[in-house]
């Protein structure tokens, strides 16, 4: 075993050792895992990944991460079950910072762990579709959804998500393709969205859909607090299988912003105040060649102007 090597498994042994500790420790505290869930296996197979996992530098997570940031990473994992095994979940390096992402199928997975949730589902409705929902009793109702194979090489139009509940009601949430523009717009990276919009569609519409069951189960708080800060993830504002070139990039322009608003001038008050103020000056300089007084003078004006008056010379 090299030397690269030991440290890699010394760097695990510590890191697992923190994460069983506060695991135990939640579990006290009322944190319930899925009865087929074995978190000991899912931070094996955590390590795994992670040692292929790289920042924007090609330097491997396990190096450029604090072990603060791999710790809550993988305690966020374990926290809402998820294993990495069945693509449920992945890491992004972000500067120093490891941060924890959910796919389409661990958010499946998650929902369905809560409280009064059967199931949950998601399709994308393709141009060509014939799709026709309606509003029954103040809720979205699904009518029809009519497709063909070959429609979905045909643009978006947009995507829905129903969530089955455990009396057997189906709670359905639509977007437009607009709405779904709007909210990848927030995300730190596109270029997932553009390499893979169909399930990156579903996977937008199941995070809102989701929303509110997380934010009003009966659940145990540490399980949604974990779903939410693994949602806010993703995005700039709100808190995705991506490239971790880009995500890193964005990260870096944005500690530049902040580091601005560190100096000794008010930089917030000059870019929301002086700078609307600026734009009458940027007019002053035609004010200067023609004062729009009264139309006499400014005939005057151009008069003096053709007779190429030195004195006038330099108004302009």
């Amino acid at each position: 075993m090299t030397s690269q090597q030991n440290q890699v498994a010394i760097i695990q042994k510590d890191i697992t050792d923190d994460v069983n500790k506060s695991i135990e420790r939640l579990q006290d505290d009322g944190l319930t895992l899925p009865a087929n869930y074995n978190y000991s296996n899912a931070l094996k197979s955590a390590f795994f990944k992670l040692q292929e996992t790289k920042d924007r530098n090609n330097k491997p997570a396990l190096e450029v991460c604090s072990r603060g940031s791999i710790a809550n990473a993988l305690l966020d994992m374990v926290t809402q079950g998820l294993s990495p095994a069945k693509t449920q979940c992945y890491f992004i390096v972000y500067g120093t910072q490891l941060q924890l992402n959910r796919s389409y199928f661990g958010t499946q997975a998650v929902l369905k762990r809560l409280t009064n949730v059967k199931d949950i589902w998601a399709n994308v409705i393709f141009d060509g579709d014939l799709f026709d929902y309606e509003i029954d009793g103040g809720r979205e109702k699904l009518v029809k959804h009519e497709t063909k194979f070959q429609n979905r090489d045909n643009p978006i139009l947009g995507a829905y998500a129903v969530v089955k509940t455990d009396d057997d009601q189906e709670i359905l949430t639509v977007m437009t393709k607009k709405e779904i523009d709007a909210s990848w717009s927030q995300a730190k990276t596109k270029n997932v969205q553009n390499k893979f919009p169909q399930e990156m569609a579903k996977r937008t519409v199941i995070n809102r859909a989701a929303k509110a069951f997380i934010n009003t189960s009966d659940d145990s708080d540490l399980l949604v607090d974990a779903i939410n800060r693994s949602t806010e993830n993703e995005y700039d504002n709100e808190r995705v299988d991506v490239t971790p070139e880009q995500e890193a990039q964005q990260k870096i322009e944005s500690e530049a912003n902040k580091e601005e608003l560190d100096f000794d001038e008010n930089i917030e008050d000059a870019e929301v105040v002086e700078k609307p103020k600026e734009m009458p000056k940027v007019e002053q300089p035609m004010q200067q060649q023609a004062p729009q007084e009264t139309q006499q003078q400014a005939d005057l004006f151009n008069a003096a102007n053709r007779a190429n008056n030195s004195d006038d010379g330099p108004a302009f």
